[in-house]
């Protein structure tokens, strides 16, 4: 597809979505409102990813219109309050991109990625200092809106790119290994809140090590559910073979179709 293409394709859906909001459009759209849309705008960015994990061009093309629904709804709205409209959106975000690329658009030198991290967290951070006044932090920039996982790969992700991070996996295994050790004695001396924070330091450092060996988290945690789903599905179905459910099961005879589930798994089945 051509840029004019896309273009006028933009146009269109724009021309579209406004129609929607429009007096003879729809009244389900019309009622919308930014608070409103909020869960569906989530939904859509988490359908994106399953829709990448998933490997399938033609779902991911589909999620992609569907969040870029939400982002042409909320500027529609906020244009019929006279606040900004898409227009606005888009040279806001095609401004910060020369900003924050001198080293394509300028003279600033990036010889590789690392460079290019350094030189973009350096620049959001100016950006935001001109913003509120002052420095802030480096880590002003991870919402504590995201979920934790996502939130603690962002946080360690930024502050690795100023050299705060761990020099390889094996130290974090041994850090896990040690709140594993105070999980332990938490739980047996009783001490749930010590216990909790101890389930939160091991999570933590969970994230960490998923991305010192260059893996994203939230996938992992991800694929890791799908297993899950799969192999409890499967014991729904052994257990339905005979009449059965889950509540009427013994954990044993679950376990043990949990254990078939994996052997399926190994064997390609």
């Amino acid at each position: 597809m051509s840029q004019d293409h896309a273009g006028t394709a933009f146009e269109a859906f724009v021309a579209l979505i406004a129609r929607l909001r429009g007096p003879e459009g729809c009244p389900w759209d019309r009622e919308q409102t930014h608070r409103s849309l909020k869960p569906m705008t989530i939904e859509e960015a988490y359908e994106v990813l399953e829709a990448i994990d998933r490997g399938d061009d033609e779902h991911l093309a589909g999620e992609l219109g569907d969040l870029l629904l939400q982002v042409v709804f909320h500027a529609q709205i906020a244009s019929e309050q006279e606040r900004f409209d898409i227009a606005e959106v888009v040279e806001r975000v095609a401004d910060k991109m020369v900003r924050r690329h001198p080293h394509v658009f300028g003279s600033v030198p990036a010889a590789t990625s690392g460079d290019v991290l350094r030189n973009w967290e350096a620049l959001k951070q100016a950006e935001r200092a001109e913003k509120a006044g002052e420095a802030g932090s480096l880590l002003d920039s991870v919402s504590s809106a995201l979920p934790a996982v996502l939130e603690a790969y962002q946080m360690t992700t930024k502050a690795s790119r100023v050299g705060f991070d761990w020099p390889g996996a094996e130290p974090v295994l041994e850090k896990i290994d040690e709140e594993t050790a105070e999980l332990k004695a938490a739980v047996r001396a009783g001490q749930a809140a010590a216990a909790a924070e101890e389930v939160g330091d091991l999570l933590f450092a969970a994230v960490n090590l998923a991305r010192l060996l260059g893996e994203d988290p939230e996938s992992n945690l991800k694929a890791a559910n799908r297993k899950f789903r799969s192999r409890f599905r499967y014991i729904e179905e052994r257990l339905e073979q005979r009449g059965l459910s889950p509540a009427d099961s013994s954990l044993a005879e679950m376990e043990a179709l949990w254990q078939e589930a994996k052997a399926r798994e190994r064997s390609g089945r």
